[in-house]
């Protein structure tokens, strides 16, 4: 997974347990690319002072997610919600009973709210 797409992940996720100003600061860097330079500019610090509140940042969320997981459990989720659509695709496809087809398709809306 590509570094930007990750730290927004995780950011959606963690984002709370960070500091408002480390926060802000992944933000504008990995949302709103942003330069370090824009960052500090808008924020009155250095450009020095944004790569570090952008190191710590990173390393807190890149800490909480090997404690916790939830990132991981939830892309792993969804990749076998997507595997049970698929699956049931291929009973609705083959199977030719009305009633069946219905339940099926009941069940593919309720697992396609999860994803």
């Amino acid at each position: 997974m590509e570094k930007n797409v990750e730290i927004s992940m995780l950011c959606q996720i963690y984002g709370k347990l960070l500091t408002k100003k480390q926060l802000n600061i992944l933000d504008d860097y990995y949302n709103n690319d942003y330069s370090l330079s824009e960052i500090a500019e808008n924020n009155k610090i250095t450009r020095q002072a944004v790569r570090d509140n952008l190191k710590k940042g990173e390393n807190k969320l890149f800490e909480l997610e090997a404690k916790l997981g939830i990132m991981n459990r939830m892309l792993n989720q969804e990749k076998r919600i997507q595997h049970i659509l698929s699956e049931l695709t291929k009973i609705s496809n083959e199977d030719s009973d009305k009633r069946v087809t219905k339940i099926l398709e009941n069940v593919k809306k309720e697992l396609n709210c999860l994803v």
